[in-house]
This record gives structure tokens, sequence and C-alpha cells, in this order.
């Protein structure tokens, strides 16, 4: 019954974060967390999101602009890395407590709709976003604002934010899984989730024009909700 809800929950986060190049994580990492726990949802919510972004990356191969999402690449491997690090070695209660604040952050810039940054900082953004998103799964608006500040079109700014995110997906799966944060089943997940990724890459490229930030706030903001109740009757 589990794995069914996996499945379910990842087939959303997939399809979200192949329409609009970010988001995967605000879906996958609270209901994760709500099956398993946090570090373990974490983990298992990594693996799944490294394997969907090789998808992503591939479905946007001819729009993925190297040159201008290096540095930003970088940077966000050096912070998640860090950040990875210090998640395995954290209390049970901190990690879940640092996912509440990064997803209320997420709304206060979001209300405060902060949409712009300058070029210059999207470096120190990028590192950030890294950093949060190996300790609590999830980097908020961090990385699309960082993102953003390279004034790329709809389909390039989609391809920069795949290769991005598989980078920091991939060096947190390999920290979580030598840290045994990873298991059999975890894999097995992975390997079922498969047809999924490609199914959701396909379909999200095809609607990529059409996605409303309305449809993405409420589910962004429902799963935030179930995580919230989780963390209360805990």
């Amino acid at each position: 019954m589990d794995m069914l809800f996996v499945l379910l929950f990842a087939g959303l986060a997939f399809t979200l974060s192949a329409s609009a190049g970010l988001g995967g994580s605000l879906i996958m990492v609270p209901a994760l967390a709500l099956l398993l726990g946090a570090k373990e949802g974490i983990a298992l919510a990594a693996l799944l999101l490294a394997a969907n972004n090789v998808s992503k990356t591939w479905f946007y191969r001819q729009t993925v602009p190297w040159r201008q999402a290096s540095l930003l690449l970088a940077m966000t491997m050096f912070g998640t890395f860090i950040g990875s690090a210090l998640l395995v070695a954290a209390p049970e209660a901190l990690v879940d407590a640092a996912i509440v604040l990064c997803l209320v952050s997420a709304f206060a810039l979001e209300q405060r709709k902060v949409s712009r940054v300058r070029q210059g900082l999207a470096p120190v953004l990028a590192l950030a976003s890294g950093a949060t998103s190996g300790f609590s799964g999830t980097s908020g608006p961090l990385k699309g604002i960082a993102i953003r500040s390279l004034d790329l079109d709809r389909m390039h700014l989609v391809g920069a934010a795949s290769v991005i995110s598989l980078a920091g997906d991939a060096i947190k799966s390999a920290v979580f899984a030598h840290a045994q944060l990873l298991d059999e089943r975890s894999l097995t997940i992975a390997l079922a989730a498969v047809p999924l990724m490609i199914g959701a890459s396909y379909l999200g490229r095809s609607i990529n024009q059409t996605i409303g930030e309305r449809a993405f706030a409420v589910l962004f903001w429902t799963v935030i909700c179930g995580y919230a109740v989780r963390l209360a009757i805990v």
C-alpha cells in the first residue's frame, strides 16, 4: 500500500516538475516524509527525483542552456553536498522543523512576489538552494529565482532547471546511499516508477506552455497542509 501511495505522489510530482521545470520536491518530500519519516522520505524523494530528472533532461535536451547554467550548476552541487551531509547527522526533529521552515519561507516570498534578482546574486542563491535542498529536501523558491535571473525563455528555463536539479538530486542520492538511508526497497520503487517518469516527462513537456500558476499553488499548499497535520499529530 505504501508503494502505491509513493507512486501516486511520484506521478503528480513528475508531471508538475516536467511542466514547470521545478516543484517536484514540494510535492514529493512532504508526501514521502508523511509515509516514511523525514530522513527516509527525503532520501527516497532524492533518488526518485534524480531518476526523473534524467528523463526530463532527455526530453528537454535541445533546450538545455549549458553555458548560461554552468555556474549555477556548480554552486548548486556544492551546496547540496553540504546540506546532505548535515541531514545525515541531524536529529529527526530538527529535520522536521527545517522542512516546515523552508516551506513557510517559500510561501512568504511568493506572497511578496519575489520574481527577479540581480544576476550577481544568482550563484549565491544557487548555493543556498542546494544547501537547503540537501538538508530539508526542498529548495523552496531559491532555485527558481536563481534560474529566472538568467533571463531564459520558458523552454530553456525548464531545460536549465532539469539539469541543475539532476545534479543536485544525484549528489543527495549518493550521500544518502552511503549513509544507508537508501536500500533495496528504494531501488525497487525507483524501477517501478520509471514508466511514470517517461510518461510524465512527455505529458509535462506537452503542457509546458499552458500550465497556470494557480494550479501550481493549489498542489503546493495542499501537500504542505497535509505535512503540517502529520507534525501536529506526532
